[in-house]
């Protein structure tokens, strides 16, 4: 059985009640309660109906047996009339459970998804999982996993519930016509329930492990999708095909387990539905034999018997959908812990938590212990400084920066670069907030004043004037400044082919690499931040873009940090850092002007 399915304890209970209250008690609540309470009156509807049902259904087969011609049309129209009312109270009832159910799985998944968005968590869950796999397919979870546990919930709740009323019901039915008969179906459901659970107990384990395998064969088609340029240019088809099918390996093999689980609790499950049916009439034939009950007592006993053992025997009807919904609960609470743990940081003694907006002893923090970041990072305008910083590999923990002790002022314009690129992204991520090895402080301007451009850069899908301005400037911003910075660099080809500003796009595949780089620069010098910390974008752009871009940010009076190389133009920098390859760092200052800066170099 899975690991991570060992998770499913007390506090994953607590979590899923937890769960249960905060929708509740949320804005949507008392909606919520409104139609559970809706779904209880029916369910009571239901049952009385049921019970209605089974004498109209004695006396209906009474009058057969005793050739009662007026009875049985008067007994036959109330039984249509029962049926029908029972026909218009189910459907009503599958429809306010089918709303209730898309209403919590709604309010739900926004709750994941604004809770996993949160800089920087799904950063540090995609980390783990890249590192030790702790968390894993959090994007699965989140989608389907979310949807199992909303409409299962309901479903299970409902059916025990239902359960419940029917035993109340029907026990009364049942004890009337024969006291064996109730004791019989009180055994025979707690035998079948046990053994039911002796039987197919390895499929929570199996479900919980063929979420996750059903989840990564569907990631790499998707992959496939939309890296097919790229796979058909290398030629990666079989390297594509062999993970593929790999995966699917994986997929079938674990379903192979689960289908053997199932044949063997399908032998026991289907003889015990097959015996249901056999059972009322060897005890209750006896009785109409000896002339103690009439012929219908017969069928309503049967109807009773199959209605009580039902609600006795859910675990053993219901014992497949049971095992799947104890796995989605685990990977459900496994999620909430690992978002717990990526949110949780550590607080200094006075101070506030920056994500729960609590006191050092917040609740939440407390109950999700992490280890202590020994990295500090705060906020000051207009500095970047970097006091006593030490970054460290995540893997093994050797040194990649040490001991760095730097100050750069607004309007300092720096090279960093080494004989190792570690450092450099280290540096990056760092001063991001998305490094989390080492010791030290990092002092910063808030993070509306200092702009990181990676590498790589990211445009996803949507319109032009979306992916050049912030959220919320849209309508702010002139369009003749965009046009204008498009302009000086060189994108008004780019601009035309994208048919203007409000034209949705996949940019990926209309732009070259060296287009998205500078429609990457273009966001940067419209939000004019302070700082900007470049990424190596000499990888994406030619020697003389380069020239460009730094010749723009100097005229817009942003500053910047360049991880780049030596070949770039030392004219364009007032100081250059560089790292060694065992961590130890140079500084120098390259303008007379800088003169509060001196050659140093770590100890």
């Amino acid at each position: 059985m899975s690991a991570e399915f060992s998770q499913i304890n007390r506090l994953t209970w607590l979590r899923f009640v937890r769960g249960i209250k905060s929708f509740v008690s949320s804005e949507v609540g008392r909606r919520a309660v409104m139609l559970f309470v809706g779904l209880i009156m029916f369910l009571f509807a239901i049952n009385g109906l049921n019970v209605l049902n089974s004498y109209v259904g004695r006396d209906f087969m009474t009058a057969i047996a005793e050739r009662n011609r007026e009875g049985f049309l008067w007994q036959a129209s109330i039984y249509i009339g029962v049926l029908a009312a029972s026909t218009l109270v189910a459907v009503y009832y599958r429809f306010i459970e089918e709303r209730l159910g898309l209403l919590w799985r709604d309010w739900l998944t926004r709750r994941f998804v604004n809770i996993y968005l949160e800089h920087p968590t799904y950063y540090r869950l995609n980390d783990r999982l890249i590192a030790n796999g702790e968390i894993a397919n959090p994007d699965q979870r989140i989608a389907d996993d979310v949807r199992a546990f909303t409409v299962t919930t309901l479903s299970f709740t409902l059916m025990f519930l239902n359960g419940a009323f029917t035993v109340v019901a029907f026990s009364g039915v049942m004890w009337s016509i024969s006291p064996l008969l109730f004791g019989v179906a009180v055994v025979y459901a707690l035998v079948g329930s046990f053994l039911t659970i002796r039987l197919g107990y390895s499929l929570v384990g199996l479900n919980y492990n063929q979420l996750d395998k059903e989840a990564n064969f569907r990631a790499d088609l998707i992959h496939v999708r939309e890296n097919a340029e790229s796979i058909a240019l290398l030629r990666r088809e079989g390297r594509a095909r062999g993970r593929v099918l790999r995966h699917l390996d994986e997929l079938t093999a674990n379903f192979r387990k689960i289908i053997d689980v199932q044949r063997n609790l399908g032998f026991f499950t289907t003889g015990y539905n097959y015996l249901i049916q056999i059972i009322p009439a060897l005890i209750v034939a006896p009785l109409y034999i000896r002339g103690e009950v009439e012929f219908g007592v017969i069928t309503q006993a049967a109807m009773a018997f199959a209605h009580l053992l039902g609600a006795f025997s859910l675990i053993v009807t219901n014992f497949q959908s049971i095992s799947s919904f104890a796995a989605v609960i685990a990977r459900l609470g496994s999620l909430a812990e690992a978002i717990e743990q990526a949110q949780a940081t550590p607080v200094p003694t006075g101070e506030v938590c920056a994500h729960h907006r609590r006191t050092s002893e917040c609740p939440i923090c407390v109950k999700t212990p992490v280890a202590p970041a020994a990295i500090e990072v705060c906020e000051n305008d207009g500095l970047l400084a970097y006091e006593h910083l030490t970054l460290r590999a995540p893997e093994d923990g050797h040194v990649i920066v040490k001991n760095l002790s730097v100050s750069v002022p607004s309007g300092t314009r720096l090279l960093v670069y080494g004989e190792d690129d570690t450092a450099r992204v280290a540096l990056f991520k760092a001063t991001a907030g998305l490094w989390e090895k080492g010791e030290g402080r990092i002092i910063r301007p808030e993070l509306d004043q200092i702009m990181f451009l990676p590498e790589r850069p990211y445009l996803p899908p949507g319109t032009l004037r979306e992916l050049l301005l912030r959220t919320g400037q849209e309508f702010v911003i002139d369009e003749a400044r965009i046009r204008a910075v498009l302009r000086a660099l060189d994108l008004e080809p780019m601009l035309a082919r994208a048919g203007g500003l409000d034209t949705e796009h996949d940019w990926d595949s209309l732009l070259s690499l060296a287009e998205q780089q500078l429609v990457a620069v273009s966001r940067l010098v419209i939000a004019a931040p302070k700082f900007a910390f470049l990424d190596r974008i000499d990888t994406a752009l030619s020697t003389e873009q380069v020239a460009t871009v730094l010749d723009m940010l100097n005229a817009n009076r942003i500053a910047y940090v360049n991880l780049g190389g030596l070949h770039d133009g030392l004219e364009y920098y007032d100081a250059v850092l560089e790292f060694a390859a065992n961590g130890e760092w140079t500084w120098k200052a390259l303008q007379p002007e800088q003169e509060t800066y001196t050659e140093r170099s770590a100890v």
